[in-house]
């Protein structure tokens, strides 16, 4: 099978890819914990790993907790930021291993779904920017950008963040970026 991006994500939270959960446990009533609390959990030696049916506990909690108006991202929207702010992106390298950064995202700027996600109501998706060299010029660090086994970035980036920190500008956008 072809490890994508969408089958990673799928293996990691035991999801069909309808966005359905496929546990047989009933999140408990009291269940509060995110992924972010999981991980810290594992730091701090309280859990030695993170497995299902916890990851989609937490999924499931997490999405809870979001307002009931929110847009969820689908491919093919194209958002454009409200104000200058910080975001996140991981660079993709020919090697097992990712890299990544913070850089801002200034007013104005776009950034477009280009995957499907495998959740119907994901937590958050990877964008790419509308002008993808000028920004990779610009966030990328140029060691990074030079080196032989550096393939690209992405933007990862939250539901949350889509809903209260961009408009969405079209559904239905379609943009080849690696020029």
């Amino acid at each position: 099978m072809e490890m994508t991006i969408r089958n990673i994500i799928k293996n990691i939270f035991h999801k069909k890819a309808s966005g359905t959960a496929d546990s047989i446990l009933p999140r408990p009533k009291d269940w509060n914990l995110k992924f972010s609390d999981l991980v810290q959990e594992v730091k701090d030696g309280k859990r030695k790993y993170i497995g299902h049916p916890e990851t989609t506990w937490a999924h499931e909690y997490e999405l809870s907790l979001m307002p009931s108006d929110y847009r969820f991202p689908q491919k093919g929207d194209l958002y454009e930021s409200i104000f200058d702010q910080t975001i996140e992106f991981q660079t993709g390298w020919k090697a097992p291993f990712t890299g990544g950064g913070k850089s801002v995202l200034y007013i104005g700027e776009r950034i477009w779904v280009s995957s499907e996600s495998p959740f119907e109501k994901p937590l958050g998706v990877y964008a790419l920017p509308v002008n993808y060299k000028e920004l990779e010029t610009r966030m990328v660090p140029s060691d990074e950008r030079n080196d032989s086994k550096y393939i690209g970035f992405i933007i990862s980036i939250s539901t949350r963040t889509l809903n209260e920190n961009f408009n969405l500008i079209q559904t239905g956008f379609s943009k080849e970026y690696l020029e």
